[in-house]
């Protein structure tokens, strides 16, 4: 039967299909295999530089060859690698088979023996995965992030003077910005994508328990660890010095945890905006024909930033597992690692739904600029904490106290009632003058110098 997306398990493989497919050139059966295959030309391409006799004949011509085999890689070509592995039971096993019968085609059969020469299937599965997961990162995934970054700064800038009412412990608090709000979230983002831009992924390359003991006992005179340093470094990963039979993880861990935080962050801004919606603070612009509620026709839902929350949730529970799980292996090497890693692309896959969703549901915000200001104006107990600093600031006894009482009496503390309170105060008229001069709409502080 053809695979039809609404036959999938996964919602990442069905009703997301659309969003998610960009990131199966990394994270497939199909690009595990043909990255495997990549590493394996590309160890054979390097043996070359060595001082192995054998290879010293061989024909510089057939290494691009070799390289088309790569990049003509089809899914013609994995599935006759799944079929050996229906033979080998083992699937690093069945992409040397697949080549060696490749270079028997090509006339070259006095070097396949070199063809995964000296190598645990480890050395190909921690080179192709952090390699694959790198150029997911590089080409989809920190793209999308740094595009949806962009436009919640612009968001951000665009109100940075537009005075909101900032509630502390969901009650009424001294007025802000919803700009800055806002740009609070980028901030903390941007900070994380710093952190995240200067984790190097590592890879293991060193034989069955990573000290090259078969490389060393066939060619004792080469420099197996300076040949394994350059060969990894160059496909731009960082080579693990002392490992088992596979990489510890330990790198992975550190991306996951990065992409952790940013995602709660995420989280975090996805609550504050649905918020703001019911607040009443944003509205959402209405698409003709879709539908917020199969019962009440009125609604337009936030479902962009519930969607993205959702998917954010899964992505760290997910990240937090395989950080939890891959460095851990009992003794030179378990298979546990093998069977986890091919979810690597789950919780990619779902931050990627939720960078999309939120991006998404930005462009569906517009500010709502009188119920704003309705709020600041029906909120006037929120400059006490200026009046009783500028008191304090002139010598007035207790001021906090007389705020106090007059703010939290029984009638709701109204701009009228506090001109009456100023009028009674024991202070001169400048300093009374102040006080007048002060109401919810500019009691709203400063901003940092780069937004003055």
């Amino acid at each position: 039967m053809e695979f039809n997306p609404l036959l999938s398990i996964s919602s990442i493989d069905g009703r997301y299909r659309a969003q998610t497919e960009f990131l199966s050139p990394f994270f497939s059966e199909f690009a595990l295999i043909k990255y495997r295959v990549f590493v394996e030309i590309k160890y054979f391409i390097e043996l070359q530089k060595t001082d192995i006799n054998p290879l010293k004949n061989f024909s510089n011509h057939f290494n691009g060859i070799l390289l088309d085999l790569f990049q003509n890689f089809n899914l013609e070509d994995a599935k006759s690698i799944k079929n050996i592995e229906k033979t080998t039971n083992h699937d690093v096993k069945a992409v040397e088979y697949w080549l060696k019968n490749k270079f028997v085609a090509l006339n070259l059969s006095e070097w396949k023996e070199f063809i995964h020469f000296g190598l645990t299937s480890q050395d190909i599965n921690n080179v192709a995965i952090p390699l694959a997961t790198q150029n997911a990162l590089t080409d989809v995934i920190i793209p999308k992030l740094m595009f949806l970054v962009s436009e919640i700064k612009k968001i951000g800038i665009a109100n940075i003077n537009q005075p909101m009412l900032a509630r502390t412990h969901g009650q009424p608090a001294s007025p802000t910005f919803l700009g800055k709000e806002i740009l609070v979230f980028v901030e903390r983002l941007e900070k994380q994508i710093l952190v995240l831009n200067n984790i190097s992924l590592s890879a293991k390359f060193g034989g069955a328990v990573g000290n090259f003991n078969a490389h060393h006992f066939a060619f004792p005179d080469i420099n197996w660890n300076a040949f394994a340093d350059e060969f990894i470094s160059n496909l731009g990963l960082e080579r693990s010095q002392l490992t088992t039979q596979i990489d510890h993880y330990d790198k992975f861990a550190e991306l996951f945890h990065a992409f952790e935080r940013i995602n709660t962050i995420l989280i975090d801004f996805c609550r504050d905006i649905w918020t703001y919606i019911s607040m009443e603070y944003f509205t959402q612009s209405v698409v003709k024909n879709e539908v917020g509620s199969s019962a009440m026709p009125h609604k337009v839902n936030p479902i962009d930033f519930e969607n993205a929350e959702g998917n954010l949730a899964i992505a760290n529970a997910n990240f937090s597992f395989l950080a939890n799980k891959l460095p851990v292996s009992r003794l030179q090497r378990d298979l546990t690692d093998s069977t986890v890693l091919r979810n690597l692309g789950v919780p990619f896959s779902h931050s990627l739904i939720a960078y999309n969703s939120i991006t998404k549901g930005l462009l569906k915000l517009s500010v709502n600029e009188r119920k704003l200001n309705q709020d600041l104006n029906e909120n006037w107990a929120v400059i006490s904490e200026g009046i009783q600093t500028l008191l304090r600031a002139n010598g007035i006894e207790n001021p906090y106290e007389l705020l106090k009482e007059l703010t939290r009496s029984e009638n709701k503390l109204s701009k009228e009632k506090l001109i009456q309170f100023v009028s009674e105060l024991n202070v001169s008229e400048d300093i009374k003058s102040k006080i007048l001069e002060l109401s919810p709409i500019n009691y709203t502080g400063i901003l940092p110098d780069e937004f003055n």
